[in-house]
């Protein structure tokens, strides 16, 4: 009898590590953690950018001298 074919990862050549088999069953298992950094991505990277703010910190900064203490 031929064993069931695992799917294909990307970057592997068949071998998974114990780590990433760890990884994938504990996730599976506990979805809460995906969700968790998932909200956690979404603050980090995912908030409102606010331009004017932004073009008054640079035009309203002094600009600083390079090597001052020669």
């Amino acid at each position: 009898m031929i064993a069931p074919r695992e799917p294909y990862r990307v970057g592997h050549s068949g071998y998974v590590s114990p780590f990433t088999e760890f990884m994938d069953g504990f996730l599976a298992e506990h979805p809460e953690v995906v969700e968790d950094q998932h909200h956690g991505w979404y603050l980090f990277w995912d908030h409102k950018a606010d331009f004017e703010e932004w073009k008054e910190a640079r035009t309203d900064s002094v600009p600083v001298k390079g090597y001052d203490y020669f």
